[in-house]
């Protein structure tokens, strides 16, 4: 690879963990709200707006795994958690600080929308970074498996299980912190994973797209990844 190439390859691999990050960190500000979807009437799903960007997250990991390694792709990851903890923590000063009177956005307000439980996003980064390394994990296992083919294999495996696993931990976190009661669990872990297993299949496409670009730029071979420092 050349010289130029090797620093395209850098560059991308910082703006995918930017745009990972910046989705990671946008679902724990926004999960407060909750929306309905009722896809042609079959199913009402009703789930926090903070899942929406989760299914980017898992999109990146898998590019960065097929792409970049099983290394580079733990490393955004652990980048990512870090990156949570500090904007919760920049949150929790800012609802400390008192608004003054003529402040556009008061005290109480701020509290409702950004005020966060300490156990809630405890339960969720748990979860998160449980399901983030199950999933690369799983993920480089078919790789192995299958010499590099197959690629919507180890994509929707690996997103299944790790979704499942992510839906599954936070709410009995949660159940467990009494955070939401146990008779909805059942049915929040229906309606959490049946959407992202949802997203997850829709997103296959674009995987092969992100990945033929991939490796059509960089002349990399099935199963090739490209090695950065």
């Amino acid at each position: 690879m050349t010289e130029k190439n090797k620093l395209l390859a850098l560059n991308v691999y910082l703006i995918l963990a930017a745009l990972f990050i910046a989705s990671l960190v946008a679902s724990n500000l926004i999960f407060q709200k909750f929306f309905y979807w009722n896809p042609f009437g079959l199913f009402r799903f009703e789930i926090s707006v903070g899942i929406l960007p989760y299914p980017i997250t898992f999109l990146i990991t898998d590019v960065l795994s097929e792409i970049y390694g099983k290394k580079k792709a733990n490393q955004v990851v652990i980048a990512g958690i870090f990156a949570s903890f500090f904007s919760m923590l920049i949150i929790l000063v800012a609802d400390f600080v008192p608004a003054i009177d003529n402040s556009p956005v008061n005290n109480q307000t701020f509290s409702k929308v950004f005020g966060l439980s300490p156990l809630a996003v405890l339960a969720s980064m748990l979860a998160y970074l449980f399901a983030q390394f199950v999933d690369i994990k799983i993920f480089h296992f078919w790789k192995d498996l299958t010499k590099g083919k197959h690629l919507w294999l180890r994509n929707n495996f690996s997103t299944f299980t790790s979704q499942f696993i992510d839906t599954f931990t936070v709410l009995f976190l949660l159940c467990s912190f009494k955070i939401i009661p146990w008779n909805l669990f059942l049915s929040l872990l229906a309606s959490g994973f049946l959407f992202k297993i949802i997203i997850a299949a829709l997103d296959t496409p674009i995987l092969y797209g992100l990945v033929y670009i991939f490796r059509r730029k960089f002349n990399l071979k099935i199963g090739e990844e490209i090695k950065l420092l």
